[in-house]
């Protein structure tokens, strides 16, 4: 098999650049800046013990529910899917489902991993899976393509991972008394601190952020004090984010409910009626947006996914396995109402706002607007095209609401969100529609050829906005 680029294969050089400021732009501004990967879900034990993984599969496929969804969608049995057949059967499959999707993101992400990782530009399809499995498995055998050579070949500066407040965030800790460059940094995600759905499971939790906090959680306020504890040792392990995940952000006014009386029913193993819930959740959230404001974190909401949609093939094989979809919730008038609380003490911090369904584009880039107030460049953002939007129009679409209802020059850009080490081209396919997209502009008449303003707005947005932003 011919490792060597081919140059009429439609990812060359000057993939997605339509014009040649575009071209100008991305090659001599964005292309060789390193990566700052805010926001993922990568294993840091991984990464703390540079995994060496053994095939294309356990590094390409696992985990991937983007794949795995379009897999299914073409017919492939569970079993080469999330199932025991063996990793080079998974393979195969995968071999033959990626010419079927075609004007799926997919298609672009696949055949750039491959090159970008392997060398390989041929197309994968049926008949060179095999192949290609096997050279695949020689190069993931090198020191070379050991997790941190994967993040090193994409010139990665800094991965974030998300953890849950219970996390003891020992592989950080290993990490960190290495002499390595890299830097892995950790999201605080307290989503189960305040999941009361379900009250057994619930308590479950609290049984486990006991034991970690080494405090007793008998009332609302024991566990405010058990997740301040948890803040607290996050942050003196170097932790400078949070993130949440949302269909909504709810709004009540403090004492709409008896919140000691909802504790007191939680621990009696009594469900909460929906409004009850709601309020459970922004009374913690409440809390911990003003504890996240007085350490000076930025904290991320990610609104609108409608979760665990097919609860057959959720009971067959989990969350997080490819059964959730974009959600139709109503956003603006909750979300306005908690910032607004936030902010009226001066207790807002600086924030991004994830949207998943584009509908709520104009929503959030207009939302952003009323508590950017002037104390921090783009205090507040509008987060990146996530989950099923981080594909071209989504990118779009989110960058051109953005420009026309805020200021595209001080977004801090791209995040992979992704489980996957193979996912950081998802950078490099951003910093090109980003460049297309201001090329265009320029080749219409709509902005000035100015190459190295321009280009300047571009690093900015590629890498030196979140650097700024995160203070990495």
């Amino acid at each position: 098999m011919s490792m060597i680029l081919n140059q009429t294969s439609i990812f060359n050089d000057n993939f997605l650049l339509n014009s040649e400021f575009a071209k100008t732009l991305y090659h001599n501004y964005a292309k060789n800046l390193p990566i700052i990967d805010y926001h993922n879900h990568l294993p840091p034990d991984y990464v703390a013990n540079n995994h060496q993984f053994e095939n294309c599969s356990q590094v390409w496929l696992a985990g991937d529910h983007y794949k795995w969804r379009a897999m299914r969608t073409l017919g492939i049995d569970e079993k080469y899917i999330t199932g025991d057949a063996p990793d080079k059967e998974k393979f195969k499959k995968w071999g033959e489902t990626l010419p079927y999707t075609v004007r799926n993101p997919l298609f672009h992400w696949s055949h750039l991993e491959l090159q970008r990782y392997f060398g390989i530009d041929e197309s994968l399809n049926e008949k060179n899976a095999n192949n290609i499995y096997v050279e695949t498995a020689r190069q993931l055998k090198l020191n070379s393509h050991s997790v941190r050579g994967l993040l090193d070949m994409q010139n990665v500066e800094l991965i974030c991972t998300t953890e849950d407040p219970i996390d003891d965030l020992k592989h950080h800790k290993n990490l960190k008394s290495q002499d390595v460059s890299l830097k892995m940094s950790t999201a605080f995600r307290p989503d189960k601190a305040f999941a009361v759905e379900n009250s057994q499971s619930f308590l479950e939790y609290l049984e486990q952020l006991e034991q970690v906090s080494h405090i007793s959680i008998s009332t609302f306020d024991d566990l405010l004090e058990a997740l301040d504890s948890r803040i607290a040792y996050f942050h003196e392990n170097g932790c400078r984010l949070s993130d949440h995940g949302l269909e909504f952000l709810p709004f009540y006014e403090t004492g709409a409910f008896d919140i000691k009386a909802l504790f007191s029913k939680i621990k009696n193993h009594k469900n909460l009626t929906q409004d009850e819930i709601n309020y459970f959740k922004c009374e913690t959230l409440k809390h911990l947006c003003k504890a996240y404001h007085k350490r000076g974190w930025v904290q991320q909401f990610h609104l609108g996914a409608l979760r665990s949609v097919n609860s057959r093939m959720l009971n067959l094989r989990g969350r997080d396995s490819g059964w959730d979809s974009i959600g139709d919730f109503s956003q603006a008038r909750s979300l306005g109402q908690f910032l607004n609380y936030l902010d009226t003490t001066n207790q807002l911090t600086k924030s991004i706002l994830y949207n998943l369904n584009p509908a709520d584009n104009e929503l959030i880039a207009t939302m952003i607007g009323n508590f950017n107030d002037g104390s921090i460049k783009g205090k507040i953002q509008f987060g990146s095209g996530w989950w099923f939007l981080d594909q071209k129009d989504g990118m779009e679409k989110q960058m051109n609401a953005l420009s026309n209802m805020g200021l595209l020059s001080c977004f801090i850009g791209m995040l992979t969100d992704s489980r996957s080490f193979m996912s950081f081209p998802r950078h490099e396919y951003f910093r090109r529609i980003l460049c297309n997209l201001i090329g265009k502009d320029v080749a219409n008449g709509e902005l000035p050829a100015d190459e190295k303003w321009l280009g300047k707005i571009i690093q900015d947005i590629s890498y030196y906005n979140a650097k700024e932003y995160f203070e990495f």
